[in-house]
Protein backbone atom coordinates (compact mmCIF):
# COMPACT_ATOMS: atom_id res chain seq x y z
CA UNK A 1 0.00 0.00 0.00
CA UNK A 2 1.20 3.46 -0.90
CA UNK A 3 2.29 5.79 2.00
CA UNK A 4 2.19 8.84 0.61
CA UNK A 5 2.53 11.04 3.79
CA UNK A 6 5.72 8.75 4.48
CA UNK A 7 7.02 10.03 0.71
CA UNK A 8 5.94 13.49 1.36
CA UNK A 9 7.90 13.60 4.55
CA UNK A 10 10.87 12.49 3.19
CA UNK A 11 10.88 14.44 0.13
CA UNK A 12 10.93 17.55 2.58
CA UNK A 13 14.32 16.54 4.37
CA UNK A 14 16.07 16.55 0.66
CA UNK A 15 14.62 19.47 0.41
CA UNK A 16 15.67 21.20 3.85
CA UNK A 17 19.31 19.10 2.74
CA UNK A 18 19.31 20.94 -0.73
CA UNK A 19 18.52 24.02 0.58
CA UNK A 20 20.96 24.12 3.36
CA UNK A 21 23.46 22.94 0.69
CA UNK A 22 22.48 25.56 -1.82
CA UNK A 23 22.70 28.30 1.45
CA UNK A 24 26.42 27.30 1.79
CA UNK A 25 27.62 27.49 -1.80
CA UNK A 26 25.53 31.05 -1.92
CA UNK A 27 28.60 31.87 1.11
CA UNK A 28 30.97 30.60 -0.66
CA UNK A 29 31.14 31.85 -4.43
CA UNK A 30 29.81 35.30 -3.35
CA UNK A 31 31.29 38.02 -4.42
CA UNK A 32 32.38 40.83 -1.65
CA UNK A 33 30.84 43.82 -2.38
CA UNK A 34 33.28 46.78 -3.11
CA UNK A 35 32.29 48.99 -0.55
CA UNK A 36 33.63 46.21 2.32
CA UNK A 37 36.87 45.96 0.84
CA UNK A 38 40.22 47.59 2.22
CA UNK A 39 43.73 47.25 0.56
CA UNK A 40 46.44 46.25 2.57
CA UNK A 41 49.78 46.43 2.09
CA UNK A 42 52.65 43.33 2.07
CA UNK A 43 55.92 44.11 0.80
CA UNK A 44 57.46 40.70 1.04
CA UNK A 45 54.94 39.48 -1.61
CA UNK A 46 55.43 38.70 -4.99
CA UNK A 47 55.20 40.88 -7.16
CA UNK A 48 54.34 41.12 -10.98
CA UNK A 49 53.40 43.24 -13.29
CA UNK A 50 50.20 44.09 -14.89
CA UNK A 51 48.59 47.77 -15.37
CA UNK A 52 45.16 48.80 -14.47
CA UNK A 53 42.85 49.96 -16.88
CA UNK A 54 41.91 53.18 -15.12
CA UNK A 55 45.29 53.93 -13.19
CA UNK A 56 46.46 52.32 -10.14
CA UNK A 57 44.52 49.43 -8.15
CA UNK A 58 42.09 49.20 -10.83
CA UNK A 59 43.55 45.67 -11.10
CA UNK A 60 45.60 43.32 -9.16
CA UNK A 61 47.35 39.70 -10.56
CA UNK A 62 46.67 36.52 -9.36
CA UNK A 63 49.46 37.04 -6.88
CA UNK A 64 48.27 40.44 -5.61
CA UNK A 65 50.65 42.08 -7.91
CA UNK A 66 49.29 45.96 -8.83
CA UNK A 67 51.10 48.53 -10.90
CA UNK A 68 51.32 51.40 -8.42
CA UNK A 69 52.62 54.10 -11.58
CA UNK A 70 49.77 56.12 -12.22
CA UNK A 71 47.82 58.61 -9.80
CA UNK A 72 48.68 57.43 -6.59
CA UNK A 73 46.57 58.93 -3.91
CA UNK A 74 48.10 59.52 0.02
CA UNK A 75 49.18 56.34 1.50
CA UNK A 76 50.47 55.14 5.01
CA UNK A 77 52.43 52.32 4.32
CA UNK A 78 55.83 50.76 5.82
CA UNK A 79 57.60 51.63 2.16
CA UNK A 80 55.33 54.36 0.45
CA UNK A 81 54.02 53.89 -3.20
CA UNK A 82 55.64 56.58 -4.58
CA UNK A 83 59.51 55.02 -3.22
CA UNK A 84 58.67 51.51 -5.15
CA UNK A 85 57.63 50.76 -9.15
CA UNK A 86 55.53 48.02 -7.78
CA UNK A 87 53.39 47.12 -4.66
CA UNK A 88 51.88 43.61 -3.31
CA UNK A 89 48.44 43.99 -2.29
CA UNK A 90 46.02 41.78 -0.12
CA UNK A 91 42.28 42.63 -0.31
CA UNK A 92 41.16 42.12 2.81
CA UNK A 93 37.32 41.70 3.48
CA UNK A 94 35.35 43.53 6.43
CA UNK A 95 35.70 40.64 8.71
CA UNK A 96 39.41 40.48 8.38
CA UNK A 97 39.77 37.02 5.60
CA UNK A 98 42.06 37.61 3.05
CA UNK A 99 40.82 37.74 -0.51
CA UNK A 100 43.85 37.30 -3.45
CA UNK A 101 41.21 37.56 -6.36
CA UNK A 102 39.82 34.34 -4.76
CA UNK A 103 38.08 32.99 -1.47
CA UNK A 104 40.34 30.59 1.26
CA UNK A 105 37.32 28.31 0.69
CA UNK A 106 38.03 28.10 -3.26
CA UNK A 107 37.71 24.30 -4.55
CA UNK A 108 39.71 23.28 -7.85
CA UNK A 109 37.53 22.41 -10.57
CA UNK A 110 37.66 18.43 -10.56
CA UNK A 111 36.92 18.62 -6.56
CA UNK A 112 33.68 20.49 -7.34
CA UNK A 113 32.28 18.21 -10.12
CA UNK A 114 32.80 15.24 -7.87
CA UNK A 115 31.09 17.29 -5.49
CA UNK A 116 28.40 17.90 -7.08
CA UNK A 117 28.25 14.80 -8.63
CA UNK A 118 28.21 13.05 -5.14
CA UNK A 119 25.72 15.33 -3.25
CA UNK A 120 23.11 15.88 -6.03
CA UNK A 121 23.67 12.11 -7.07
CA UNK A 122 23.02 10.62 -3.29
CA UNK A 123 20.24 13.12 -2.80
CA UNK A 124 18.53 11.58 -6.28
CA UNK A 125 18.94 8.00 -4.71
CA UNK A 126 17.73 9.05 -1.41
CA UNK A 127 14.28 9.63 -3.26
CA UNK A 128 14.66 6.89 -5.20
CA UNK A 129 14.89 4.91 -2.24
CA UNK A 130 11.91 6.41 -0.70
CA UNK A 131 9.83 6.31 -3.60
CA UNK A 132 10.68 2.62 -3.24
CA UNK A 133 9.77 2.15 0.24
CA UNK A 134 7.08 4.14 -0.03
CA UNK A 135 5.88 1.86 -2.80
CA UNK A 136 4.65 5.54 -5.01
CA UNK A 137 3.25 4.46 -8.67
CA UNK A 138 5.82 5.31 -11.48
CA UNK A 139 2.62 7.13 -12.98
CA UNK A 140 2.55 9.64 -9.92
CA UNK A 141 6.71 10.34 -10.95
CA UNK A 142 5.83 11.12 -14.44
CA UNK A 143 7.27 7.93 -15.75
CA UNK A 144 4.39 6.10 -17.09
CA UNK A 145 4.10 3.80 -20.06
CA UNK A 146 4.06 6.72 -22.58
CA UNK A 147 6.23 9.06 -20.86
CA UNK A 148 9.70 8.44 -22.54
CA UNK A 149 9.14 8.55 -26.34
CA UNK A 150 10.76 10.14 -29.39
CA UNK A 151 8.00 12.55 -29.18
CA UNK A 152 8.59 13.46 -25.54
CA UNK A 153 12.64 13.53 -26.83
CA UNK A 154 11.29 16.02 -29.30
CA UNK A 155 9.57 18.10 -26.84
CA UNK A 156 12.10 18.49 -24.20
CA UNK A 157 14.45 19.29 -26.97
CA UNK A 158 12.19 21.90 -28.30
CA UNK A 159 11.67 23.30 -24.19
CA UNK A 160 14.94 23.24 -23.52
CA UNK A 161 16.75 25.18 -26.25
CA UNK A 162 13.95 27.89 -25.96
CA UNK A 163 14.16 28.02 -22.03
CA UNK A 164 17.94 28.88 -22.79
CA UNK A 165 17.45 31.83 -24.87
CA UNK A 166 14.94 33.10 -22.77
CA UNK A 167 17.11 32.94 -19.88
CA UNK A 168 19.58 34.78 -21.75
CA UNK A 169 17.43 37.15 -22.37
CA UNK A 170 16.50 37.14 -18.71
CA UNK A 171 19.75 37.43 -17.48
CA UNK A 172 20.66 40.24 -20.02
CA UNK A 173 17.35 42.16 -18.69
CA UNK A 174 18.51 41.58 -15.32
CA UNK A 175 22.10 43.42 -16.01
CA UNK A 176 20.18 46.85 -17.84
CA UNK A 177 18.27 46.91 -14.19
CA UNK A 178 21.11 46.41 -12.14
CA UNK A 179 20.42 42.77 -10.85
CA UNK A 180 22.73 40.53 -13.02
CA UNK A 181 22.95 37.03 -11.92
CA UNK A 182 26.12 35.45 -10.37
CA UNK A 183 28.60 33.50 -12.67
CA UNK A 184 31.20 32.35 -9.94
CA UNK A 185 29.34 29.33 -9.76
CA UNK A 186 29.47 28.40 -13.05
CA UNK A 187 33.15 29.26 -13.69
CA UNK A 188 34.50 27.31 -10.99
CA UNK A 189 32.70 24.39 -12.93
CA UNK A 190 33.80 24.92 -16.15
CA UNK A 191 36.66 22.14 -17.03
CA UNK A 192 39.82 22.87 -18.80
CA UNK A 193 40.57 20.20 -20.34
CA UNK A 194 38.50 16.98 -22.94
CA UNK A 195 38.04 14.74 -20.14
CA UNK A 196 36.73 17.24 -17.80
CA UNK A 197 34.22 18.59 -20.34
CA UNK A 198 32.83 14.88 -20.74
CA UNK A 199 32.48 14.48 -17.02
CA UNK A 200 30.37 17.38 -16.64
CA UNK A 201 28.57 16.93 -20.13
CA UNK A 202 28.21 12.97 -19.53
CA UNK A 203 27.45 12.97 -16.09
CA UNK A 204 27.49 16.01 -13.84
CA UNK A 205 24.91 18.37 -15.63
CA UNK A 206 22.81 14.75 -16.42
CA UNK A 207 22.92 13.52 -12.73
CA UNK A 208 21.82 17.59 -11.72
CA UNK A 209 19.21 17.56 -13.84
CA UNK A 210 17.73 14.39 -13.08
CA UNK A 211 17.90 14.82 -9.58
CA UNK A 212 16.39 18.31 -9.60
CA UNK A 213 13.59 17.42 -11.55
CA UNK A 214 12.55 14.35 -9.63
CA UNK A 215 12.33 16.75 -6.74
CA UNK A 216 10.59 19.76 -7.58
CA UNK A 217 8.51 18.26 -10.28
CA UNK A 218 8.22 14.71 -10.15
CA UNK A 219 7.77 14.48 -5.97
CA UNK A 220 6.43 18.08 -4.88
CA UNK A 221 4.19 18.01 -8.21
CA UNK A 222 3.11 15.13 -9.51
CA UNK A 223 3.65 12.44 -6.22
CA UNK A 224 1.79 15.51 -3.85
CA UNK A 225 -1.05 16.22 -6.28
CA UNK A 226 -1.62 12.24 -7.33
CA UNK A 227 -1.87 11.22 -3.31
CA UNK A 228 -3.31 14.32 -1.56
CA UNK A 229 -5.75 15.96 -3.88
CA UNK A 230 -3.50 19.51 -3.78
CA UNK A 231 -4.19 21.58 -7.05
CA UNK A 232 -0.92 20.80 -9.75
CA UNK A 233 -1.01 24.66 -10.60
CA UNK A 234 -0.30 25.38 -6.87
CA UNK A 235 2.48 22.97 -6.36
CA UNK A 236 3.97 24.30 -9.43
CA UNK A 237 4.22 27.72 -8.30
CA UNK A 238 5.40 26.67 -4.90
CA UNK A 239 7.79 24.48 -6.54
CA UNK A 240 9.25 26.71 -8.43
CA UNK A 241 9.63 29.10 -5.05
CA UNK A 242 11.46 26.24 -3.73
CA UNK A 243 13.41 25.93 -7.12
CA UNK A 244 14.83 29.48 -7.27
CA UNK A 245 15.76 29.78 -3.50
CA UNK A 246 17.76 26.44 -4.27
CA UNK A 247 19.54 28.40 -6.49
CA UNK A 248 20.97 31.45 -4.57
CA UNK A 249 24.67 31.10 -4.96
CA UNK A 250 23.42 32.60 -8.65
CA UNK A 251 22.14 35.74 -7.24
CA UNK A 252 19.01 38.31 -7.27
CA UNK A 253 18.77 37.72 -10.97
CA UNK A 254 19.52 34.30 -11.25
CA UNK A 255 16.90 33.39 -8.74
CA UNK A 256 14.43 35.60 -10.61
CA UNK A 257 15.09 33.55 -14.15
CA UNK A 258 15.38 30.22 -12.38
CA UNK A 259 12.11 30.73 -10.37
CA UNK A 260 10.33 31.66 -13.74
CA UNK A 261 12.12 28.65 -16.00
CA UNK A 262 11.35 26.50 -13.05
CA UNK A 263 7.52 27.28 -13.78
CA UNK A 264 7.23 26.57 -16.94
CA UNK A 265 9.17 23.64 -16.25
CA UNK A 266 6.44 22.65 -13.56
CA UNK A 267 3.54 24.12 -16.22
CA UNK A 268 5.42 21.33 -18.75
CA UNK A 269 5.20 18.95 -16.80
CA UNK A 270 1.48 18.84 -15.63
CA UNK A 271 0.46 19.18 -18.97
CA UNK A 272 2.70 16.52 -20.27
CA UNK A 273 3.30 14.17 -17.00
CA UNK A 274 6.34 13.30 -18.06
CA UNK A 275 9.28 13.92 -16.04
CA UNK A 276 11.78 13.22 -18.82
CA UNK A 277 10.56 15.54 -20.69
CA UNK A 278 11.35 18.48 -18.30
CA UNK A 279 15.09 16.53 -17.58
CA UNK A 280 15.80 16.34 -21.17
CA UNK A 281 14.84 20.61 -21.49
CA UNK A 282 16.87 21.10 -18.06
CA UNK A 283 19.92 19.73 -19.00
CA UNK A 284 19.79 21.46 -22.27
CA UNK A 285 19.68 25.05 -20.60
CA UNK A 286 22.83 23.92 -18.13
CA UNK A 287 24.94 22.45 -21.10
CA UNK A 288 24.51 25.21 -23.58
CA UNK A 289 24.71 27.75 -20.89
CA UNK A 290 28.52 26.21 -20.34
CA UNK A 291 29.24 25.42 -23.67
CA UNK A 292 28.14 28.94 -24.94
CA UNK A 293 29.86 30.81 -22.23
CA UNK A 294 32.62 28.88 -21.19
CA UNK A 295 33.71 26.73 -24.01
CA UNK A 296 32.93 28.71 -26.59
CA UNK A 297 33.69 32.21 -24.67
CA UNK A 298 30.34 34.17 -26.39
CA UNK A 299 29.04 36.79 -23.92
CA UNK A 300 25.34 37.62 -25.16
CA UNK A 301 25.12 40.27 -22.31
Amino acid sequence: MTDWAAFAGFAGVVLGLLLLLAHASKSIFSEVPDDVLVQQFDPERPLKRRPGRDGWLTETTADGGVDTTGTVPALTTATTALERKWEAVDVVSADGERRDGHSHNEMSTASLLVNVALSQGLFGALLVIGAWYTQIPLSALGLGGDSVTLRMLAVGTGLGVGLYAVNEVGAAFGERIGIGNSEELRKALAPDSVAGWAVLLLLVLPVIAGFEELLFRAALIGVLSTGFGISPWLLAALSSVAFALGHGAQGPGGILVTGMLGFVLAATFVLTGSLFVVVVAHYLVNALEFVVHEGLGVDWV
